[in-house]
């Protein structure tokens, strides 16, 4: 048995370790989750803020509000492949739901500028592991982020900005498990994967337990995402479980081990508190890789995974992961 409290950038972790990380004959692995049926959802307004980057406002019936989602979309015209990328647990609440936590901490905007290939940055979505909740929660509110992210949000963008149909997925902490969900849910969207610091593992009580624990930082109620231990939403959102789906993909998986690094020795850094938080959320990442690598193992799926031998849980290694992780990317999106 191993236990973990891993939650968010701001909860203090501690780590505990004891015994073997998985076994791969525990469950047997669900059927793909079928497309939701629902109404469509249209453009409210865009509002171009370059000539290279939009703010498209949805209507989202699933949700029943308008969800900003910002598109990095290259110049010049022609069809190009779309990355959808995902942010960590804040989801962009640093600019008060103005922009992606992605634009605001990294060069994410420049890195792309010259890549034909749109990259779509969902606004908001709070603690929300991009899912499909139960229930509405009274401080997070309506979570339907999967059915927004499958169905309803990728017409729009191959509509309005040359999407060809063909479609990467990739996330940071919280953002990492939800891509991975919405790789191994729906294999026919995506034909890419980059996960950076994540815990990709709902298998072990302690891997539940640190989705909890984020949920709850933020102030949601848990329960009402996923339900008690013993509904079958867990296994069904498990990347661990259903990693069969990810076969034939472009997969990238990395993280550091909690040890100070290069942006931690840096002047000017707040070293203490980076170390004293960022240091025990990476190690339980690094951890929940090493499970997940195993289970891909067992399956004989190829990837790519990458531990680096220091850093924390922090925007400027994810930054250098980003670049990093393009060749990947890249090749699953054919530019």
């Amino acid at each position: 048995m191993r236990r973990l409290a891993f939650a968010a950038v701001g909860v203090t972790v501690s780590l505990t370790l004891l015994g073997p990380a998985f076994t791969a004959t525990a469950e047997p692995t669900p059927p793909p989750a079928a497309p939701r049926t629902s109404s469509a959802a249209s453009v409210d307004k865009i509002v171009k803020i370059t000539p290279t980057r939009s703010a498209v406002f949805v209507n989202s019936p699933a949700m029943n509000r308008v969800i900003q989602v910002q598109v990095l979309h290259p110049a010049g015209g022609g069809a190009r492949p779309s990355l959808y990328l995902l942010d960590g647990v804040s989801a962009g609440a640093e600019s008060d739901f103005r922009e992606s936590t992605w634009t605001q901490k990294t060069d994410v905007v420049e890195f792309f500028a010259d890549k034909k290939v749109n990259v779509v940055l969902p606004v908001g979505g709070t603690a929300s592991y991009y899912t499909d909740w139960h229930l509405p929660d009274p401080t997070l509110g309506v979570n339907k982020w999967e059915t927004f992210l499958a169905d309803e949000l990728p017409p729009i963008i191959d509509a309005q900005f040359g999407g060809n149909g063909v479609n990467a997925v990739a996330g940071v902490s919280m953002g990492a498990m939800g891509a991975a969900n919405l790789m191994t849910r729906h294999p026919h969207l995506y034909r890419g994967l980059a996960a950076y610091s994540g815990c990709l593992d709902n298998t072990q009580p302690s891997s539940r337990d640190s989705v909890r624990g984020t949920v709850a930082f933020k102030g949601g109620n848990p329960a009402n995402m996923w339900g008690p231990d013993f509904d079958p939403a867990w296994t069904a959102h498990d990347p661990t479980v259903n990693a069969e789906a990810l076969r034939g993909k472009q997969i990238y998986i990395s993280t550091g081990n909690g040890l100070p690094g290069p942006y931690e020795m840096a002047t000017g850094g707040d070293l203490a508190s980076t170390i004293a938080v960022g240091g025990p959320l990476e190690a339980a990442a690094n951890l929940c890789t090493q499970t997940f690598q195993q289970r891909l193992n067992v399956l004989a799926i190829p990837a790519t995974f990458v531990y680096r031998n220091s850093g924390t849980h922090s925007w400027p290694y994810w930054q250098d992961e980003l670049r990093t992780s393009w060749p990947v990317l890249r090749s699953a999106l054919g530019v």
